[in-house]
């Protein structure tokens, strides 16, 4: 290779590593971010039931005021570790359980952090092999698994009757796990979510 390809190859190489770094900063900002949103939205918007608010999610549904931003988590990290591989994804993962647990009210401490190292786990094992042959359909199918985990647990430790929300938790994360297959269809025209990242560790949060 000629000297001057090998620059314009390496300026290029440089140049995708700096918009990788941007977009994962971005995709964990979202992340951590739809984290807070989702643990106040259960303690503030919505109608009022023992121990968190609800709102409706269609076919006459409720489902805690969360379950919205909730599912939008799992596609947020399935966005960063496409972009900066699986050491991020699972760190990811740890540090969302702790904000969760952090961030919730007192009696939902435990239950929110518990349930999203499990569910984001869940998500993990099935995303990460699934989305070297097809990335929407990996943020599609992960998250519906994880979202049948999060609910059924979440609502358990939580004390919320199973009956009363478990269904309209599926159907309202259900719409969130297809518009994030949209967006993740979208994303993979651009070269960066292209195929799957297998840096480990590499990209930097600064």
């Amino acid at each position: 290779m000629e000297p001057r390809e090998k620059l314009q190859q390496n300026r290029s190489i440089s140049q995708r590593e700096k918009t990788q770094r941007i977009v994962a900063v971005v995709a964990f900002v979202v992340y951590a971010g739809v984290i807070v949103g989702a643990n106040w939205m259960i303690g503030h918007i919505g109608t009022p039931i023992p121990g968190a608010h609800v709102l409706p999610v269609g076919f006459g549904l409720m489902a805690p005021s969360g379950v919205y931003l909730a599912g939008a988590a799992f596609v947020a990290r399935d966005v960063l570790q496409r972009v900066a591989g699986p050491r991020v994804g699972i760190a990811a993962i740890v540090i969302g359980a702790l904000i969760s647990a952090t961030v919730s009210s007192a009696h939902l401490a435990f239950a929110s952090g518990a349930t999203f190292l499990l569910s984001e786990s869940c998500d993990f094992l099935v995303y990460t092999p699934l989305q070297k042959r097809n990335f929407p359909l990996a943020v599609v199918v992960s998250g519906l698994i994880a979202d049948l985990v999060d609910s059924t647990v979440f609502l358990t430790l939580a004390g919320i009757p199973l009956a009363l929300a478990l269904e309209g938790q599926l159907v309202g994360k259900l719409w969130v796990m297809l518009a994030g297959g949209l967006v993740a269809a979208w994303l993979r025209r651009y070269e960066i979510f292209s195929k799957p990242s297998q840096r480990l560790g590499r990209v930097e949060f600064a």
